[in-house]
């Protein structure tokens, strides 16, 4: 039995889809990325949508249309792939790492609060939806991350990336902050091989990056080609960046949107079977849910090795590698990566609970198409390294 950490699941019709696009004889940015854009919208609740090459790409272009300038100070979280923090570089700006919760790996409304005690200039929020789980948004008394931000006029633009199809208080991810953004890598909940989405419902927002996205010319360069009446003329409105989505990722992504729901469904499934099978395991923490199991898009499953098991971390994923099941980490702290700690003389004191999952965590294999017997299996090699 061969287990890989990720598999992509196919729905059936890329294929099809792909063909469309050969036989169009136009490959980049068109019909099928302007489809894909209208029926992503449509699912999450969002007025705009934007289509792009990476994630990070939409990361970038919503941190350049919040406004974040030179010298700006943007929270971010600890616990993060680099994207969240680089893409803030990109624009002079400086992220400010916060601690998350331990259970969740989540930025909590008393962590946002506490930082904004102690930083009172900050400019906006990169919030990370960490495996697939929601952040506390809003609450009835008004204490949740989006109050919050509201209150102190912090832009709040959403890292998705692990967070498609991902709802919170009966709301998809995608309709609560200034600006969202979604990834479509290749291990991601829907890929498009490479790819990311930018959604908003601030229509000044999304002209912007519309316009951004592709060297700042201010209308859709495609269409000089296939109008009706075709017209050469366009205009150069900033100094954008080349981040458009082709066609044929874009046809590949709207083959999997069909299947997100079924898929989040599946994923669940193998998150229910590991909390059943895992329980009990007095050497290792499971990860928290602290909404509805159905709320949550089920990205990663981690789990945490306790100090003195029986394996530390490190060799635990040797094992399971011997085993021929593949595991991950999800992730190395960002105040840990050499540029960061140096640039801004960041200590590991200040992020405890970043620092007591780093120091345990692994994600286990969780894809639509695991089987009971390879569930079973994971959990069986598990409990034998661990008990």
């Amino acid at each position: 039995m061969n287990i890989p950490f990720a598999k992509v699941p196919l729905a059936g019709n890329e294929l099809e889809l792909i063909q469309e696009v050969l036989e169009s004889g136009w490959l980049t940015t068109s019909s099928k990325a302007s489809l894909f854009e209208v029926q992503f919208s449509e699912f999450v609740g969002a007025k705009y949508a934007c289509a792009v090459n990476s994630g990070t790409s939409a990361l970038h272009l919503a941190a350049e249309a919040v406004g974040v300038k030179p010298g700006d100070k943007v929270l971010v979280p600890a616990l993060t792939f680099t994207s969240s923090a680089e893409v803030i570089r990109y624009m002079g700006g400086h992220p400010v790492f916060l601690d998350v919760e331990y259970g969740t790996g989540l930025i909590s409304p008393e962590i946002l609060e506490k930082a904004l005690e102690e930083y009172t200039d900050i400019k906006a929020l990169v919030l990370v939806h960490y495996g697939g789980q929601a952040a506390r948004m809003t609450t009835v008394d008004g204490h949740g991350i989006l109050d919050i931000c509201r209150r102190n006029n912090i832009k709040l633009v959403e890292d998705a990336a692990h967070a498609f199809p991902t709802k919170y208080d009966g709301r998809f991810i995608g309709t609560f902050g200034d600006v969202t953004c979604f990834s479509f890598y290749a291990n991601k909940t829907i890929t498009t091989g490479e790819g990311g989405m930018l959604v908003t419902d601030n229509k000044h927002i999304y002209e912007r990056v519309k316009n951004m996205r592709l060297h700042g010319i201010n209308r859709d360069i495609w269409n000089r080609y296939h109008a009706n009446e075709t017209s050469w003329e366009y205009d150069v409105i900033a100094p954008g960046f080349k981040y458009n989505m082709p066609d044929i990722n874009a046809a590949i992504g709207v083959a999997q949107l069909k299947k997100a729901e079924f898929w989040r469904a599946q994923r669940q499934r193998c998150a229910a079977y590991y909390y059943k099978n895992l329980k009990g395991i007095p050497c290792i923490d499971l990860p928290e849910c602290k909404d509805s199991m159905e709320n949550h898009s089920w990205h990663l499953f981690t789990i945490i090795i306790h100090p003195g098991s029986p394996v530390s971390r490190n060799e635990f994923i040797v094992r399971m590698s011997e085993a021929n099941i593949g595991t991950s980490v999800h992730y190395k702290p960002l105040y840990r990566m050499s540029y960061y700690k140096k640039k801004y003389q960041l200590s590991s004191e200040k992020y405890p609970n970043t620092e007591r999952i780093w120091a345990g965590t692994v994600s286990l294999p969780v894809y639509p198409e695991l089987e009971e017997n390879e569930l079973e299996h994971i959990c069986n090699v598990v409990r034998k390294l661990l008990k």
